[in-house]
């Protein structure tokens, strides 16, 4: 658990591993959650839904999210709204870091 009051510097929270996708998980709690992942390049996640809604921010580098069918090129700074048992999946076109944030209703 983090301290109150420390700053945090999302991206060094959460390393690059060659070939897979690294996670760390923030904050659990019967609310959500919180959890950094660094997906290599040429990693993703398949489509999928979740019973939760979802905001899923870019910490560092490009991503493709693509949500219902759509496709959006996302970058550093950004972030996307995922809506509970919408489908979505997630594509690395080159490294990036990611937090997403889980709330349960």
């Amino acid at each position: 658990m983090f301290q109150m009051g420390v700053v945090l510097d999302l991206c060094k929270l959460v390393e690059y591993s060659k070939g897979t996708i690294s996670s760390r998980q923030l904050v659990k709690s019967p609310a959500g959650n919180i959890t950094l992942f660094a997906f290599d390049e040429g990693q993703g996640l398949s489509e999928h839904s979740a019973p939760y809604n979802a905001l899923l921010q870019l910490l560092d580098g490009k991503a493709e999210v693509t949500v219902d069918g759509r496709t959006f090129k996302i970058e550093a700074g950004e972030s996307i709204f995922l809506q509970a048992n919408v489908s979505h999946a997630i594509a690395a076109k080159g490294a990036f870091k990611m937090m997403l944030t889980m709330i349960k209703a």
